[in-house]
């Protein structure tokens, strides 16, 4: 199978396939890639293709500078806001559909974070089988302070990962929070003083190592990835009833003319 992904059109997604492994890069630097609907789409054919693909062992996903992902383009969000296909609850935004696809993925998902992990590019975290990040790397699950909930089955990984009180805290409050958090939470594997380094590295060790072997053990310890699939189209329904209401409407315009959003007057 031929990896469309290494000549994507998509100005915005570097793709680059050296001994076995597929490093995707976001390289969006003046919006701190922050993800569109066609990058989310690239983003997740790459994946699918790169499962097909018997010459991709494991997908590095990480940015090409010096952020992971601010999350979802809130001006292309918002420009499309009034696109009754964007907005049916029945209708999956591409970013679910990403999520889908990196939850579906079979073999070895590494991601490294620099710069800010927030909305989408904090859920992803979830499904990877490898986080690292830097000490200065900042996380954030914006989801109720924009009026919406949690995305990506959130709401069970991470209070698996994390318990449930600091799971409330990070999914509740929608305070941003630093990579020792995000270690005690077990979003991230370790911290290191290099992630893209440390991603290598461990690409190039899994490298050495059966593919059949590292399939197997993923999928035994993914032995409820239908469940997990399940739960980010049910999160998604909701995600998207909620881009309906008023508040989300508040933190919308509160975006666009830069202020703070006042949720004072719903309940």
């Amino acid at each position: 199978m031929s990896l469309d992904c290494l000549n994507t059109q998509i100005p915005h997604l570097q793709a680059q396939l050296q001994n076995g492994v597929l490093t995707l890069a976001i390289d969006r630097p003046e919006a701190k890639n922050a993800i569109y609907g066609e990058l989310y789409l690239a983003i997740e054919q790459a994946l699918y293709q790169a499962d097909a693909a018997n010459e991709v062992r494991s997908v590095i996903l990480r940015g090409a500078n010096a952020d992971f992902s601010a999350g979802n383009d809130m001006q292309d969000f918002a420009k499309n806001i009034n696109n009754t296909q964007v907005i049916t609850s029945d209708t999956l935004h591409p970013s679910f559909l990403l999520l889908q696809a990196a939850a579906k993925f079979s073999k070895p998902l590494i991601i490294a974070v620099k710069g800010v992990a927030i909305g989408i590019g904090a859920t992803l975290l979830l499904h990877a089988d490898f986080v690292y990040a830097d000490k200065k790397s900042i996380f954030q699950f914006p989801f109720t302070s924009l009026g919406l909930s949690p995305e990506g089955c959130s709401s069970k990984l991470l209070q698996q990962q994390a318990g449930y009180l600091l799971a409330a805290d990070l999914l509740f409050s929608a305070r941003k929070f630093d990579a020792q958090t995000a270690l005690q939470a077990r979003l991230i594997s370790q911290i290191s003083e290099d992630s893209y380094l440390q991603a290598e590295q461990t690409a190039q060790h899994l490298a050495q190592l059966p593919l059949a072997s590292l399939k197997q053990a993923k999928a035994l310890m993914k032995a409820n990835l239908d469940e997990i699939v399940e739960w980010i189209d049910y999160e998604a329904r909701i995600f998207m009833k909620r881009v309906q209401s008023p508040e989300m409407l508040e933190a919308l315009t509160a975006f666009k003319e830069k202020r703070k959003p006042d949720f004072s007057q719903f309940n």
